[in-house]
């Protein structure tokens, strides 16, 4: 046994002895262990203990074993790591900048689920034949997702997803290079006068840190509630109310879904309802709430703005048959005001590609929409950038009431 395993099995005594919750009190397991290694060093002067070479190194593994998440602490700690993924115990990746790559992490197949149900611990939720999928948060405020064998192949599926916080409000977003000033600025008027918001994008393409940004355009005096699977907004408003969805529980009952929380939050006192993410029949209710004159934000998994509202027409059909074509494409038409199209490039950069107004009108069963903002390239085919659309917002008079002249908002000097 190698001097690190010796030093861990001897904290996790005392830990055990004094009775010490890991999870609760990381910083007494630092100190014991620090004590076990001062211990531990001078004891091994005698030549009969393997010697420490890097103190500081076996003080951190060991607390990330015993109070953290093991070797993919260090991971979790790193503010650059956006995602960890485990395929199998000899292959962890990390996205960093946008970018995957394959670390020097090595686990052992009970190093992965020993490491999971201590994620799960605080969560209540399960994972077994019978339940063989999770989505679970962590204390940090990560997202949690495994899938089991028989679904994989062999081994456990293991994402975490950090949500690594790079801006908060859109002028963050210009800096970072996501979208222009101008188009920055029209979208906190737009979000600030209550037109009705969709975010579309791929996965890591940015949709909840667009949110985030455009929901800080919220007026302070307005209260907000919030509708998710698993807390991922962080709003830094006055007044906001988080709500997420729950599992069933060990009988198969208890569940709570995104549809029933949209329904519950409209009886919350809102003045605003952002959904963080819809992907079936929650987005009949979203669209019903957001049609009754509730101002609202959700972001929605497309490849464009375009196909965003074409999704937002299709979603609603899954509430049951008696929910017709006929009823949500005009719903569609006169709920949604913007829809806001971002993307994960190529360089492993978040950027805005499109701003789509819908003023509202159908024909022949097909939404029209405009552009307001929208990316070209340059001569040589390369250097895309973000420029003024010909199309305009619809409900001018909104911007007009919240203080905002539309025109010079969407003037190429914006």
């Amino acid at each position: 046994m190698d001097a690190t395993a010796i030093v861990e099995d001897e904290v996790r005594e005392l830990v055990r002895r004094r009775a010490i919750d890991p999870a609760d009190d990381a910083a007494a397991v630092r100190r014991l262990a620090e004590e076990v290694v001062s211990d531990y060093d001078e004891r091994s002067l005698t030549g009969r203990l393997p010697v420490l070479v890097d103190r500081d190194a076996v003080v951190r593994t060991v607390v990330d074993a015993v109070a953290g998440y093991g070797p993919l602490q260090v991971h979790l700690d790193d503010p650059e790591v956006e995602e960890i993924w485990v395929n199998e115990p000899g292959k962890v990746f990390v996205a960093r900048g946008g970018r995957s790559e394959l670390t020097t992490t090595i686990l052992t197949e009970a190093g992965v689920h020993d490491v999971v149900e201590r994620m799960l611990r605080t969560s209540g939720r399960r994972l077994d034949l019978s339940s063989p999928f999770v989505d679970a948060a962590l204390p940090s405020g990560a997202r949690l997702h495994v899938v089991i064998p028989d679904i994989t192949r062999r081994h456990w599926a293991v994402n975490i997803r950090k949500f690594v916080v790079g801006a908060t409000r859109t002028e963050h977003l210009v800096a970072l290079g996501t979208v222009t000033a101008s188009c920055a600025a029209f979208l906190d008027a737009a979000v600030a006068s209550g037109l009705n918001v969709v975010v579309a994008g791929g996965t890591q393409a940015g949709k909840t840190t667009m949110l985030n940004c455009l929901s800080a355009a919220v007026p302070a005096r307005e209260r907000i509630v919030t509708v998710e699977e698993v807390f991922e907004l962080a709003l830094a408003n006055r007044d906001v109310v988080g709500l997420q969805c729950r599992q069933p529980g060990l009988e198969g009952n208890g569940e709570v879904t995104l549809r029933r929380l949209v329904k519950e939050a409209l009886r919350m006192r809102p003045d605003r309802l952002v959904v963080g993410e819809v992907r079936q029949a929650e987005s009949l209710d979203l669209l019903i709430a957001l049609n009754s004159g509730l101002p609202g934000m959700a972001t929605v998994h497309a490849n464009s703005a375009r196909e965003a509202v074409t999704k937002l027409c299709t979603l609603p059909l899954l509430a049951g048959p008696n929910v017709t074509a006929d009823f949500v494409v005009p719903t569609v038409a006169s709920a949604v005001d913007l829809v806001v199209h971002v993307a994960l490039e190529a360089d492993g950069r978040r950027r805005v590609r499109e701003v789509l107004a819908v003023p509202g009108r159908v024909e022949a069963g097909v939404i029209e929409t405009a552009t307001v903002y929208g990316t070209v390239l340059g001569a040589d085919g390369a250097g895309a950038r973000l420029v003024r659309g010909s199309g305009t917002p619809p409900h001018e008079e909104r911007f007009a009431r919240a203080g905002f002249d539309l025109a010079a908002l969407l003037s190429e000097d914006g």
